[in-house]
């Protein structure tokens, strides 16, 4: 499974390198809420749109300590933008999710696994944007609902 999920995150790097020269980009900070220790984090994302409607969205994010337990995700997910106006837009989410947690005193425990859930994005202009996102990562161990609300700037 490890091998699959390592295999999967190097095609999709490929693929986004290969189409790194058309499509809007844009780069986001966002606010996170992890519901599995009650963790509150930050977080800074990249994304591309490399097909019509279609991006890709490598992700960091890092949770601040609670209940002595620190920990940080690294996310590769695909969204696929529906456009309900020239505004707003959904999009059902869907990647892969590497988590490291480090209780206090312990060793870290790293897992490999998946998001699944939708968001909402508000184009404020041109340039910026609002957004908001809820996910369920499944990890082993230590399935997870994230909460997000970031903002963007598109360029």
């Amino acid at each position: 499974m490890k091998k699959f999920l390592i295999l999967s995150l190097v095609a999709l790097a490929g693929v986004f390198s290969m189409s790194a020269a058309q499509g809007e980009k844009a780069f986001g900070a966002q606010f996170n809420y992890a519901s599995k220790h009650s963790m509150v984090g930050l977080g800074l994302n990249f994304q591309y749109e490399f097909v019509n409607n279609f991006r890709i969205e490598p992700e960091f994010i890092y949770y601040f300590e609670s209940d002595h337990v620190n920990a940080f995700n690294v996310n590769l997910n695909l969204h696929y933008l529906i456009h309900t106006s020239n505004k707003f837009a959904i999009y059902p989410l869907a990647g892969f999710s590497y988590a490291r947690v480090t209780p206090d005193g312990f060793d870290g425990v790293n897992r490999f696994g998946a998001n699944v859930g939708v968001g909402g994005e508000y184009t404020i202009n041109n340039r910026f944007a609002f957004y908001v996102e809820e996910r369920f990562q499944i990890l082993k161990d230590m399935n997870q609902s994230v909460t997000g609300l970031g903002f963007k700037y598109k360029f």
